[in-house]
């Protein structure tokens, strides 16, 4: 999909987490403290940011490096704009804003029965699963070819594989400093809603 025939709210959602990584850089932490997800309770330690309703949201905007954000960007291009072609541009931002959500209350739940010092969740992926899973379900037979290694598979397969290792790798802890709960999270919360609306359009 060229630049110039992306869907508005994918182009917008791009430029938004380019800007907002861009002031990251140039703010230091002072994005991170007030921005990012913080567990609750996080008070309870000396100095360390607290959690505040918006960060269910605004976490999703913030990146840990290039790499983060080049990696969560480029799934946004590529399952964006068909999503929001499928869905409409409304229930689009609605659908992937609500991953978002669902993905930082997953972690939430998660960080809440670990005992150790609070560490902030950032990212956009909570979003971006949640479209993995909407491309999938939507287009279950279109071909993707993963980066490492180049091997050509159905959507379907990709999506599911895909969640699969998520919860494999959030059970065994291995990978630590991935939200592996939040990704299915952000999964979880698209499902809900996308079955919710079939049964709307049912009716």
């Amino acid at each position: 999909m060229s630049p110039g025939r992306m869907p508005p709210v994918t182009r917008a959602l791009l430029i938004a987490n380019v800007a907002v990584f861009v002031l990251q850089y140039l703010s230091g932490p002072l994005l991170i403290s007030s921005l990012a997800l913080w567990p609750l309770g996080s008070d309870q330690f000396p100095g360390a940011p607290i959690f505040r309703p918006w960060q269910l949201l605004t976490y999703g905007f913030l990146h840990a490096g290039p790499a983060h954000l080049f990696f969560n960007m480029l799934a946004l291009y590529m399952f964006g704009g068909d999503v929001e072609q499928l869905l409409g541009s409304r229930r689009y931002l609605i659908y992937y804003l609500l991953c978002v959500i669902g993905a930082a209350a997953t972690q939430l739940l998660v960080m809440g029965n670990i005992d150790r010092p609070p560490v902030p969740t950032i990212g956009a992926s909570g979003g971006v699963f949640g479209l993995l899973l909407a491309f999938g379900m939507a287009f279950p037979q279109r071909r993707i070819i993963l980066l490492f290694p180049p091997i050509p598979m159905p959507a379907w397969l990709f999506v599911t594989l895909y969640g699969l290792l998520e919860l494999y790798l959030g059970v065994t802890g291995t990978s630590q400093g991935v939200a592996h709960f939040a990704h299915l999270g952000g999964m979880v919360a698209g499902f809900v809603l996308l079955m919710l609306w079939r049964g709307q359009a049912r009716r």
